[in-house]
């Protein structure tokens, strides 16, 4: 007994000095291929590519047990307290199923009582030695409230094969002698055989038999490589042999109970494997993907956009915009100018806002330039004297802003403004640009009015004696007007400021 004391103590210190180290959590990367044996890669590999749902199992460490405690026998003689070790080996099959293979020397023995003594039943000692395999179930280890377990409580059922000597006290030598069964019907009954010491009685000191375990336990976990626990383990003869006490009375068989303090370090290559599986909770995948998912394939998200013009619904302040009409950020159909009116309805694309407010579509009511309303006073004056001329006001050429290059459109227009022209031969046509503000406005100015007469000259065949020249007149800077009169053609005239011209 002093040394089952010495022992527990050992473990009470190991107990102390690891607590500290005890982490609140471990397991493993499912992206870890380390951890997966070799057989189980396909699988892993399907899992990774989202062909097949189930993550591979890893490869998991094994369990090295050491158990120390007190060993006792239901018996036909009032058992007394004795004490028992065993080391085992253990391995998940899964989170819940382990398999154990142990070896045990258990010492039990007993004491008749007076009735028993009136029985004619002695003392007796008996140390069974046992090879056992044990299927272990956990109970805790699927949670769905927690992470890892802490503590593991479990139940066993398995197969020993076990050797029993039992000593028994000869009343009258006062010592403990084998029990050989000399003169006892049946003694060999339900052994396998006998082995061991010498032979007597046709038997050897221990009888080996068959027999069955069952029991439970509960273990804590103290760091990821120590675990304490304590288990309860009881063994029964499979084959109804009775003379464990050296008695053989009654219905019942006898049968040993080990109650016992572990010890358990898990052993094997922690960089290619994971803990025992029963220390992990098999819904950590499953948890860490609900909460913040990196593996499964989640499908697009698709808000919902009524009007199909890129700005979804929940942001959009004009959800009913025309289809293919160009929207802001905001899903407003765009209104370049500013004035109110979008540019799908705008006929003046761009209006000065010093021409605001405009009309219903979005033409500005800017002031006439001096120069154009005594030019259509002027026509007006012919045209009630009998002019020659009324072709009047052929058309307006837009430029981008900053910019005398003719569009396609201007091109188009200009093209139908030069049929007109030659079609009247008695007009001559004023060409008016605006912007007077800089030298640069007045010279881009020129430079515009120059490309149209440049393009109706060169393009259409209209003579260059039949153009006014004006440049730099006050007005809308993007426009270059046309206008039909009887006034003498100037041809074109000199850039204002040619040292400006890009």
């Amino acid at each position: 007994m002093a040394s089952m004391k010495n022992v527990l103590m050992v473990a009470l210190a190991l107990l102390v000095s690891t607590v500290g180290f005890a982490q609140t959590d471990f397991g493993w990367d499912w992206r870890d291929s380390s951890k997966v044996a070799v057989k189980n890669q396909p699988q892993r590999n399907e899992f990774i590519n989202n062909v097949f749902p189930y993550p591979a199992k890893p490869r998991s460490q094994w369990e090295l047990g050491f158990g120390l405690g007190v060993a006792t026998m239901s018996a036909d003689v009032a058992s007394k307290a004795g004490f028992g070790g065993s080391v085992s080996v253990r391995k998940a099959l899964n989170h819940t199923f382990s398999l154990r293979a142990s070896i045990a020397d258990l010492n039990s023995s007993g004491e008749p009582n007076a009735y028993q003594i009136t029985q004619n039943r002695v003392p007796f000692k008996t140390r069974t030695r046992q090879l056992g395999f044990d299927v272990i179930a956990s109970l805790n280890s699927l949670s769905y409230y927690r992470a890892n377990p802490k503590t593991n409580v479990y139940v066993l059922a398995g197969y020993s094969l076990s050797g029993s000597r039992v000593m028994h006290k000869r009343t009258q030598a006062g010592d403990y002698r084998v029990f050989y069964g000399a003169g006892l019907p049946d003694i060999e009954e339900g052994l396998l055989n006998t082995g061991l010491g010498a032979t007597i009685n046709d038997r050897q000191s221990y009888a080996i038999y068959n027999s069955f375990s069952a029991g439970g336990g509960i273990s804590f976990k103290l760091s990821d490589v120590l675990s304490v626990g304590v288990e309860q383990r009881f063994t029964f003869s499979a084959s109804g042999y009775d003379y464990l006490d050296a008695v053989k009375a009654g219905n019942s068989n006898d049968f040993i109970g080990q109650t016992s303090a572990r010890i358990n370090i898990n052993i094997g290559d922690r960089s290619k494997k994971v803990a025992p599986l029963w220390w992990l909770n098999a819904n950590n995948y499953l948890y860490q993907e609900i909460n913040a998912p990196k593996h499964m394939k989640l499908p697009k998200v698709k808000l919902p956009d009524v009007d199909n013009d890129g700005v979804t619904d929940q942001f959009d302040l004009e959800p009913n915009t025309p289809a293919g009409v160009a929207v802001d950020a905001h899903g407003r159909a765009k209104d370049t100018d500013g004035d109110g009116v979008p540019d799908y309805k705008d006929k003046e694309l761009i209006t000065l806002q010093s021409c605001f407010p405009v009309n219903n579509d979005g033409v500005g009511t800017c002031p006439e330039p001096a120069c154009c309303k005594e030019v259509k006073e002027m026509v007006t004056g012919l045209k009630s004297g009998g002019s020659l001329c009324d072709i009047g006001e052929l058309s307006t050429i837009v430029f981008d802003r900053n910019k005398a290059k003719l569009s396609k459109e201007a091109t188009e227009t200009l093209a139908t403004v030069a049929a007109k022209i030659n079609a009247n031969p008695n007009c001559n046509i004023r060409v008016s640009g605006y912007g007077y503000t800089s030298k640069s406005a007045q010279q881009l100015s020129w430079d515009r009015v120059n490309a149209v007469v440049k393009y109706l000259t060169e393009k259409q065949g209209v003579s260059e004696s039949r153009f006014i020249f004006n440049a730099g007149a006050v007005g809308n800077e993007l426009i270059v007007t046309l206008f039909g009169t009887t006034e003498a053609g100037t041809g074109t005239t000199s850039a204002p400021h040619p040292n400006l011209k890009k």
